[in-house]
């Protein structure tokens, strides 16, 4: 056997051996999420209840939904149990991934990712709640008081569900916007100054994403669009700060280059 054949044979078994691992990572991600959704499937019923409570309190009393499909009744509450269960595993999830990137990462960068990570999870909880406890109640005491009075709003199980999910995944990723404005501002890549000067082109990009995430009406796209302008203010809020530590930083090493010489 050649020398080029043993380097090429010591290049490939790193890379097999990162394949194996994250082989493993993604088993235990996919074994944590499968246990939590045998731990909460009994009570799959009231899973779904508790999300379609904010609908069913704005209701007449004696109201319900229905199920216009022949197996909605099973799937509607087993794909939303499904869901939490990926949701609740989410931090779990996020650990295995740190766990494969983080041999690789220098000091300074496990310093700042693991409360990057930290934070993404929890506002992305954070804009579930904020859809949950204070968009929905508004949403749908507007939508249900100002249809015809003579109307009966018997909203189906399926599509309530695809409604709220997509309502939870839009304020969830939109809380992640202080994350990517900061990482945007650490990383080099834009200037605080530069964000600053395209704050109305910001404002109308909120208005449009909460158009196309929203459901075509004024009062959900304003709900979605204000929080991510001022998420957006407190990114750059966090990444001023950043760069203010980051030049004191620099000013000491400058003075000691500068005795040195």
């Amino acid at each position: 056997m050649s020398d080029s054949d043993d380097k090429q044979e010591l290049g490939q078994a790193p890379l097999i051996e990162h394949l194996i691992e994250l082989r493993s990572r993604l088993l235990r991600a996919v074994v944590a999420i499968f246990v939590i959704f045998l731990g909460l499937y009994p009570f799959a019923n009231e899973i779904y209840t508790f999300v379609a409570q904010p609908l069913m309190g704005m209701l007449p009393e004696g109201s319900q939904m229905i199920a216009t499909e022949v197996a909605s009744p099973f799937l509607a509450p087993f794909k939303l149990t499904l869901v939490v269960a990926v949701f609740a595993a989410i931090p779990y999830v996020l650990h295995q991934a740190w766990a494969f990137v983080a041999p690789g990462l220098y000091e300074n960068e496990k310093a700042l990712a693991l409360p990057l990570l930290a934070s993404s999870v929890g506002l992305f909880y954070a804009g579930a709640a904020f859809a949950y406890y204070i968009v929905f109640p508004l949403l749908f005491e507007f939508f249900t008081q100002t249809g015809p009075e003579d109307v009966a709003v018997m909203t189906d199980i399926n599509q309530y569900l695809n409604f709220v999910l997509k309502l939870f995944f839009a304020f969830g990723v939109a809380f992640e916007i202080p994350i990517a404005t900061f990482l945007l501002i650490a990383s080099g890549a834009t200037t605080v100054e530069s964000l600053t000067k395209k704050r109305p082109y910001i404002i109308l990009g909120c208005f449009v994403i909460g158009m196309l995430l929203t459901p075509p009406d004024v009062i959900s796209q304003s709900l979605l669009a204000i929080p991510m302008y001022l998420l957006y203010e407190v990114g750059i809020l966090f990444g001023r700060l950043v760069r203010r530590r980051q030049r004191k930083a620099s000013v000491p090493e400058q003075t000691g280059e500068r005795d040195d010489a």
